[in-house]
Formats: C-alpha cells, structure tokens, sequence
C-alpha cells in the first residue's frame, strides 16, 4: 500500500494520483477506484472525488502476476556484438520491451533467442535493456550482456560520455543554423498518454539541432540528446513548432508520406566500451522509408 497526502484543494483523485505515479495511467486509477482499492480518509470514494488539501490517500496496488518473457526467433539487425555488449538497429514498428498487453514480438523477445546472457538489473521484462527507443523510431541502441557493462553504459548515458545523435525530417522551415532547447518535460496535464512541456513535476531536458538540409515545407535535422526524456526530441521540436513529420501524437494526424510513425532515426550512438575502455562509434543507415521521404522532398524541389 501507498499513501499519499493531498496537496490541492479541489483535485480530482484520479488526477492526483496520475501526477504522483506517472507509472499509473488515468485508466487504470479509475479502475484501481471503481474496485475498492483507492481510500481517502478510510472510505472509498468514486474517480470523481475531488479532494481537499490535508487529506489522507491510500492506495492498494495489487501485485502483478509474474510474466515469462519467451525467446523469439525474430529478424534483427546486429551491427556489433562480443561478450559484453550487443549493438542493434531497431526496426521502425518494433517494441522494445515488454509491457501492459505487449509480451511478444519485443526486442528483447528477439535478443533472448540470440543469445541467454543479457544483464538482469532491469528485471526480467528489460533484460539488458540500458536505453530505449520508442516504438516508432529506428536506429541504433546498445544492449547489455552482463551487470558490470549495463552499469558502466548506464553511468555514461547519465554523465553524457555515450553520445546519441539523431535524424529528424521536421515539419516547416526552421529559421535557425542550429539551436538549442530546453524545457522540463512532464505528463502532460491535459492528456496522461503525452509528455509536454510543463513548469511544475518535470525533468530538465536539453536538446541540441542543427539544420542539414532544407525543403521548403520540411526540414532535414540533426538533433543530438544532452538529456534522455520519454519522446524528448519528439516534444521539444513540437515544443518550437516543427513536430516531427508523421509523428501523429504531437503533430498532425494527416501525414503525406508513406511511414508509418514518426520520421526520427537514431543515426549515431558513441560509446566507451566497458571492458576495454576504447572508444567505440556505430552508425545505423537510414531506413527506407525515411530515403524515400528524402528522394521525395529533394525532387519536389529540383522541380521548383
């Protein structure tokens, strides 16, 4: 059980709670209420309960049914690997670990049939798992095969030696070279299934850009990650008006091109190896779908 005392007069209790566990969804605390298991003051109370400041919340949490994650024999594409880590690029669709309603057809599924020796300090559902990328987005990431290299690569990706560079194909004309943004990425107070910019419960982030190439309508971007937020490319650049193009969560729901998701690759991910201290650098091509994209926007404009 959880308690939690009210700090606002007037908020509703489903509310609360989605800011004080951002791994609750609304949905599910609605739930956790319809059933009995949310208290305040002793008694239950219904999702629309608004609370006074002071008062006493509880929370009964059931615990979750142990899942077995099982090996997978799915196509992935390994640009390095030896007895510590394993390099990846991640296909565009592809999720990378199990969660809620998601147990097959992971990354991780697909790793545990490659190979049996992935670190466990993400417990049994993020094997080896140091970083992610969402669904929807490619590119290259870094998994690892045993605890002393997942500590290693965690602290660099917290001290920024690891570095990640990323491509974007944004929406409009940025008027800048290059840029940097900052902003504190929380839940989004308006819809919980989105981050957003937010002034109180958020995480400094910083984004640096710059501009590769330009298309009148759409913008070829470098973006490279001093922070790692859930989707912070993602809302940073809808943050400055230029969402990323197919990115149907922070920027239009119509999108003229044939991808499915965002166009937003992990191009670059550098590295000091674990056990031999070399510094290491991959490099994931561009999928198709993105050079399509590409072949698109720059025939469009040798035709102007």
């Amino acid at each position: 059980m959880t308690e939690y005392t009210a700090d606002r007069d007037g908020e509703r209790i489903d509310v609360f709670l989605a800011r004080k566990d951002e791994a609750l969804s609304r949905s599910y605390i609605q739930r956790l209420i319809t059933e009995g298991l949310v208290t305040v003051g002793g008694k239950t109370v219904k999702p629309r309960y608004r609370l006074t400041a002071d008062e006493n919340v509880v929370v009964d949490v059931p615990k979750s049914e142990p899942v077995n994650v099982a090996p997978e024999k799915l196509p992935i594409d390994i640009l390095y690997e030896d007895g510590d880590v394993i390099v990846v690029n991640k296909a565009r669709g592809m999720v990378v670990h199990p969660a809620a309603g998601v147990f097959h057809g992971t990354l991780v599924n697909a790793l545990l049939a490659h190979c049996k020796d992935l670190s466990g300090i993400n417990g049994v559902l993020r094997p080896g798992i140091v970083h992610r990328l969402d669904k929807e987005t490619s590119g290259v990431m870094i998994v690892a095969k045993n605890d002393a290299a997942h500590r290693s690569l965690a602290q660099q990706i917290q001290t920024k030696t690891a570095q990640r560079v990323y491509w974007a194909i944004l929406t409009g004309n940025i008027r800048e070279e290059e840029g940097v943004i900052h902003g504190a990425i929380g839940r989004s107070p308006k819809d919980r299934q989105k981050m957003a910019i937010v002034r109180e419960n958020g995480k400094d982030a910083t984004t640096k850009f710059r501009v590769l190439e330009r298309f009148g309508d759409y913008t070829l971007t470098e973006c490279r990650l001093l922070t790692g937020r859930t989707h912070q490319i993602r809302v940073h650049m809808a943050y400055i008006g230029h969402p990323v193009a197919g990115d149907r969560k922070y920027g239009t729901k119509k999108c003229p091109f044939s991808i499915e998701g965002q166009a937003l690759h992990s191009k670059v991910l550098s590295f000091v190896h674990p056990r031999t201290e070399e510094r290491m650098e991959f490099t994931a091509p561009l999928p198709q779908d993105m050079e399509s994209i590409l072949r698109q926007l720059r025939g469009n404009c040798v035709r102007e």
